[in-house]
Order: structure tokens, then C-alpha cells, then sequence
């Protein structure tokens, strides 16, 4: 038998400018720190070489003592010298999960990543992109790996490009975006569950050894039961003040996998990225492949914090007009559902005049003609207003909008199909489905193909086709309540390449609107949550949390949803979902960008009233709410009051929330709440707004409060049966 050939890995000796003799040459370890305001990455080049990283935590002062962090650590040898590799490699010495795996095209399966350069550029004011160019020593293979920097923000976005030079065709059987290493004595991870009208379920636990996996494999409405959005607590878990915390999610319309893997040295390894699953790649030569973008922020101060930094950064360069201004509206889907007609509609116009909000959004109902939208059986594909509900069409709704003094918006799913519709008859190799079985069918529907560009025709038609007839269009709500099923596409020759170029074929369809309609306000639905990423919203100006409007439940939904996206975002609408009462639903719908979705006819004269002073006082605090730092103050799953508080950046105006969330007796706001984000030198008087008719408040609006004072001692909301909800507003004297 032949003896192996041992190959010895060296102890590797970390400075920050450290000459290593070997031979008759000097090599030299790198430390390449990548810094915000108040974290850092930092990566090391071994003198063979290899990309590791030393260090993800709190900013060091001095950034010559980057180099010697490893020194601080005396775990068990890393037999393969890989264990904290920047972007792992499959099939040469790694023994854990790697970041990427190929077979090259002479059918061998080993890679070795070796640093070639980096560079580091200024893009903007605040923000730095850092180059890793590594390449394989044998095969023209090469991966660049990038690091964004928001140095204000405290974000990074990573993500990697791969390409070759081989003689054919190279497969990727995994390609992730991002690879981290954290050290710790412990790490919790906080991650999230759910399915239609129960998003955001939060779970939270310690991670042990073996790999915990968070990943979708539904194609489209691919956070039906799980997100990407999750957080990893150093130590212990992270409250919303103390604690090291980092909260990460991958920018990615699509199939997503996140590993988090506790190494031998019980060090954590997070690989995120696109999910590999039926998704080999077959890259050929001088393609570059891209992956998605993977983002996170590291707070040493608690989950608080961590989500204002998202919070900011999305709002300055993520989200659409993150910094800009929202729309009111009144939708007809609870008041109507399928069953409607111009006068109704031209009523409901009337209507949301009557109530003094922006916008009326016309959902689901109103094309198809040969095989009528009258429920969710048919219609859907054929984007023709259906004669017999609209005989005058869409155009003659947005003018009696305007006459009203209202906008005018409409409802589409471009991206899905009926079987019952003219589309389906026309174009079956239009369908994501396979040969030689039965079709199957998510809310009665299928999933046009995005990969084939003549579906991108068509899907971004439907919109041209809309504004193009009714230049006045203010708004889209853009839907997508199916997953796929019976993966296959008429139109790719490689299968495995499809739950990639759908997503891509994705992303150019929305490139062509918004270069043709960029400031055209959309919402982002996918039956309710299916579809909230950072990647989809740079297109969107909000996104629907959840078909479930009952504010009880919203209340949860949207309080988890704020860790990682801004209140500006998240539509919140006013429904008949829930007992509550009227008063009660506004209040939380308030806590976000508020909409409506009742029939204004039913209510009686105090709840109108009602409803038409929320909207003013809305329009009145809408700012701070939108534009504002979020603190949330006492936890609906840990307390019997929920309160969130909205302060403005020059701390002059607040706005507090507080929801009775638990009936039993006796329950209520017993404790001052202590508030955050006040100036502790500044004086406040706290009133209470959003009144219902007929009812008095018995907060002082005579007494002044110290910021000092406020977030010391606190101050009581007086939240109990019979003032479940209760909205204060703050300014500085």
C-alpha cells in the first residue's frame, strides 16, 4: 500500500507587518481591516497565502493591534488551516461546509483560493468598498470577494464574483455570497417561522455543534415559512440595550440558504447565499457570475441599535425613496372582494375623498373577459379591463379620482397565470411546469416563466400598458401569492439553472419600470409576507406585512418586521379583521404607513369621525414616524403593554405607542415606561392624541418632563381596560 504524502500546515505567526523567512525569500502576512463607526472586519493573508479572518467585533482605537489579535487565542489546532477562511473551498483541505464547490472542466472537484491583490475605493462620503482578488495556483479559476462598507451605518454588504478561463465549461454546485467567523464563549441564534397570516414567528436558541440551516426552496414567495432575516447573539442572547449582536439577511428574491456551522474550535461560521438546491451552474468560459448581495450590522450595544443602523442605511441608500414621502390610501378588497362595479367603485371613490386620504387602490377583480376575474379560479393573465364590471374602463375610475381630488391606483400579478385564461390557451410553454405530470396549483394559479425574455415582454407590458393608457396611474400593488411547482422551463436548456434566471429575469422586468416610472409608488405583496428582502425593495416603496390585519396580531408581525426594515416600509392598513375597536385598529396601523380597508358606509357618525381626524393627526406625525429613530421600550411577548416610541433626529418631537396585549384583569401600564432617544438636557410636555369622540385623556398636558427625567424615571401611559391603545406625543419646549 502506498503511504500518503503528509502535508505539513505551518503555525501561522500574526502581526500586523510580520516578515516570515522561508527559503532564501521574505513573505509578509497581511491584515487588511475593513471599519465602521463602531465595528470591524478584519482579514489576514497568511504567508502561504490563504484569506482568513482574525476578527469580527467592536472597532479597535489603534488599527496596528488588528494584527495581533489571533495571538489572543489559544484553541485546539486547526489541522487544515481553514477553519476561518473568508470564502471556504471544497474538496482540497477543508473538512467543514464550504462557501463554494465546482467541478472544473477536466472533471476534477478540488479548489484552493489563494490571495492574489486587494484594493480598497472611496465611493462616497462614508463609503468604501474593499477588493479581494483570490485565484486557484493550478486552474484559471478565480473568485473575487467584495466588502461594502457603510461607516456611518455600521452595515456591510459582501458578496462575490466567479469566473475561469478553463478549456469548457465549469460547474458550480455552490456559490454563496458571504462567509463570516465569529468568536465567542456561546451564540444564539434568533431566527424566524411562519406560513400565510402568521409571519415573523420568532424562535430563539443556542446553537450547538452540527450545522443549523435557514433556507427556502419554494422558488417564488420564497419566505412563506422562513425569511432570510436572522440575528446571532454573542454570549448571551442580546437584549434591545446590551449585548453583541449581529443581524444579517441575503438581498435575494429567490431560494436563499444560510449555514451557521460551530466549528471544532467552537468558533462560528455563517455561509450565506442563493441555495444550491437543484441549482447546479454551469459557468462558462469568461461568464462572470455574480452572487446576491448578503448584508449585516454588528451592534455591541443590544438588537436596538443593530435595527436603527438598518434602519438609517436603508432608508439613505436601500429602500426606494427611503427619505421621501408616502401615500394614504383606501383599498376595496375588504369592502368588495370580487363583487364590484363602476358605481360601486366610483363610490368608494367618493369615499376615500370623504375620508381624507390620499389614494384609492383597486385591488383584485377588475380584468379578464372570456374567462372573468370573478374569483380566483380564472382570469388571471388576461390584463384587459373586464367589460361587463368596468364597461368605461380603467381611464374613466382615474378621472373621476382626480374630480374627487384622490389618486387612483391599481392591483396586478403580472408574474402568474390561471389555467383558466386566454394567456394559458396561447402560451402553455409560457408555464413553469413539468412534461408528463399533473399540474399543481398554489391558490388556483401557476408561475410564468421569468427566464424566458419574451415573459419579461409580457410582464413588464402589463404595466407599460397600464401607464401607458392612464399616464394619471399613481400606484402599484404587485402581488405574488404563488409558489413553483413542477419546476421546468420550455425555455432553458439547463434546468438547474432555473430558480436563478427566474430571479434574474425578476430583477431586469423591475430594472425596465423603474427606468421608465422611477418615482411611481409600489408595494411589494406576496399573499401577505412572502416577499420582503432588501433586494426587492430597492424597487419598491413599501411592503406588505401580512394578510392578517387583526391589530392584535399585526402588532407582533410588524413589531418583529421593525428589527430589520423601517417603519416607512411597512403598509399597515385599518380592517374589519379582529373585535377590536376602531380606535384600537388605527392606533396600530398608525405604526407604520397607514392605509385603510373598510367600508366607510358601515361605520356609525363617531367612528367616521373617528377615522377623519386619525388621518389628520396622522398627516401630523407622520414625519417622525417615517423619517424618525424607532425604540422599542416594552416587548409585547414579555410584558402586558406593548410601547414603541418614534423620536425625530433633532430629538424635538416623539410620538409613543402603547397596546394593551393582554385582557386578563387587572392588566395594565402599573410601571412607568422608561423612553430613549430623548436630549436629556431638554424639556418635553407629553399629550395624548387620536382621541376617540365623546372620550378625555387623564394625561397632564400642563406638565413638563425633562428628557433626563423621561428616560430615567419613565412615564406612565395609563394603558388599561378601556384605554387598550394609546398614541402620546412629545415636544420639546
Amino acid at each position: 500500500m502506498m503511504q500518503k504524502k503528509r502535508v505539513e500546515l505551518p503555525l501561522l505567526i500574526s502581526l500586523f507587518v510580520c516578515c516570515c523567512f522561508s527559503g532564501t525569500a521574505f513573505t509578509q502576512i497581511k491584515t487588511i481591516p475593513l471599519e465602521t463607526r463602531h465595528h470591524a472586519l478584519v482579514l489576514q493573508v497568511s504567508d502561504q497565502n490563504d484569506v482568513h479572518i482574525t476578527y469580527l467585533g467592536r472597532r479597535l482605537n489603534q488599527a496596528t493591534e488588528y494584527g495581533i489579535i489571533p495571538d489572543a487565542y489559544k484553541q485546539h489546532t486547526d489541522y487544515t488551516g481553514l477553519l476561518n477562511s473568508a470564502y471556504t473551498p471544497s474538496g482540497s483541505r477543508n473538512l467543514l461546509e464550504p462557501a463554494i464547490s465546482v467541478t472544473h472542466a477536466d472533471g476534477n472537484n478540488s479548489l484552493d483560493l489563494r490571495y492574489v491583490s486587494h484594493e480598497i475605493q472611496q465611493l462616497a462620503d462614508g463609503i468604501s468598498l474593499l477588493k479581494v482578488a483570490l485565484k486557484d495556483p493550478v486552474y484559471p479559476f478565480e473568485v473575487i470577494l467584495y466588502y461594502k462598507a457603510y461607516f456611518n451605518d455600521d452595515v456591510v454588504e459582501q458578496w462575490s464574483e466567479i469566473k475561469h478561463e478553463e478549456r469548457g465549461t465549469v460547474t458550480l454546485h455552490k456559490f454563496a455570497s458571504a462567509n463570516l467567523h465569529l468568536k465567542a464563549s456561546a451564540y444564539w441564534l434568533r431566527q424566524y417561522y411562519g406560513d400565510w397570516a402568521r409571519e415573523m414567528q420568532p424562535e430563539e436558541e443556542r446553537l450547538t455543534h452540527g450545522i443549523k440551516v435557514l433556507d427556502s426552496k419554494l422558488g417564488t414567495r420564497t419566505n412563506l415559512f422562513q425569511p432570510p432575516v436572522f440575528m446571532v447573539s454573542l454570549d448571551r442572547p442580546a437584549t434591545e440595550h446590551e449585548g453583541e449582536v449581529l443581524l444579517g439577511s441575503l438581498q435575494w428574491s429567490g431560494n436563499f440558504r444560510t449555514d451557521l456551522e460551530l466549528d471544532p474550535q467552537n468558533n462560528l461560521r455563517i455561509i450565506s447565499g442563493i441555495n444550491n438546491y437543484a441549482s447546479d451552474y454551469s459557468l462558462e468560459k469568461g461568464e462572470i457570475f455574480t452572487t446576491p448581495i448578503f448584508m449585516y450590522t454588528f451592534s455591541a450595544e443590544g438588537k436596538g441599535l443593530a435595527s436603527r443602523n438598518l434602519h438609517n442605511w436603508a432608508r439613505n441608500y436601500k429602500l426606494l425613496d427611503g427619505n421621501g414621502q408616502r401615500l394614504t390610501l383606501l383599498n376595496n378588497w375588504e369592502a368588495t372582494y370580487f363583487d364590484f362595479n363602476e358605481d360601486k367603485l366610483k363610490a368608494l371613490l367618493k369615499d376615500t375623498k370623504k375620508l381624507g386620504v390620499d389614494l384609492f387602490l383597486l385591488d383584485d377583480g377588475w380584468f379578464a373577459n372570456k374567462y372573468p376575474r370573478n374569483g380566483d379560479t380564472a382570469g388571471l393573465g388576461d390584463w384587459e379591463e373586464n367589460r361587463s364590471k368596468l364597461p368605461n374602463g380603467i381611464g374613466t375610475l382615474v378621472k373621476e379620482a382626480s374630480a374627487n381630488g384622490v389618486k387612483f391606483g391599481i392591483w396586478i400579478e403580472p408574474e402568474m397565470v390561471n389555467p383558466k385564461s386566454e394567456l394559458y390557451e396561447t402560451h402553455p410553454d409560457w408555464v413553469i411546469k413539468q412534461p408528463k405530470r399533473d399540474e399543481y396549483y398554489f391558490r388556483n394559479q401557476l408561475v410564468l416563466d421569468l427566464s424566458n425574455p419574451e415573459v419579461q415582454d409580457f410582464v413588464f407590458g402589463v404595466i407599460d400598458d397600464l401607464f401607458t393608457q392612464n399616464p394619471d396611474l399613481a400606484y402599484i400593488k404587485w402581488d405574488c401569492n404563488a409558489v413553483i411547482y413542477n419546476t421546468y422551463s420550455a425555455h432553458l436548456d439547463n434546468q438547474s439553472h432555473l430558480y436563478i434566471e427566474y430571479v434574474r429575469g425578476l430583477y431586469k422586468v423591475l430594472e425596465r419600470v423603474r427606468s421608465k416610472y422611477p418615482t411611481v409608488p409600489m408595494m411589494l405583496c406576496s399573499g401577505g409576507g412572502g416577499r420582503v428582502d432588501y433586494a426587492a425593495l430597492q424597487y419598491f416603496t413599501e411592503y406588505w406585512p401580512s394578510d392578517n390585519t387583526d391589530p392584535m396580531e399585526r402588532i407582533f408581525i410588524q413589531w418583529e418586521n421593525s428589527y430589520f426594515y423601517p417603519a416607512i416600509a411597512s403598509a399597515n392598513h385599518v380592517t374589519d379583521w379582529g373585535k377590536q375597536p376602531i380606535k384600537f385598529r388605527t392606533d396600530v396601523a398608525m405604526m407604520g404607513k397607514l392605509g385603510f380597508d373598510i367600508v366607510i358606509d358601515h361605520l356609525n357618525d363617531n367612528d367616521l369621525a373617528f377615522c377623519q381626524n386619525a388621518v389628520q393627526t396622522y398627516n401630523g406625525i407622520k414625519g417622525t414616524i417615517w423619517h424618525g429613530d424607532q425604540y422599542r421600550l416594552t416587548h409585547p411577548r414579555e410584558n402586558s403593554v406593548a410601547s414603541m416610541l418614534f423620536v425625530d433626529k433633532a430629538k424635538e418631537k416623539g410620538v409613543l405607542f402603547n397596546y394593551l396585549v393582554n385582557n386578563r384583569y387587572d392588566e395594565g401600564s402599573h410601571l412607568p415606561v422608561k423612553l430613549e432617544g430623548l436630549d436629556p438636557e431638554r424639556n418635553y410636555r407629553i399629550s395624548e392624541i387620536n382621541l376617540y369622540p365623546g372620550t378625555s385623556s387623564p394625561i397632564n398636558h400642563e406638565q413638563v418632563y425633562s428628557g433626563d427625567f423621561l428616560m430615567k424615571i419613565g412615564f406612565n401611559p395609563q394603558v388599561r381596560k378601556g384605554r387598550e391603545s394609546v398614541i402620546l406625543q412629545l415636544e420639546a419646549e
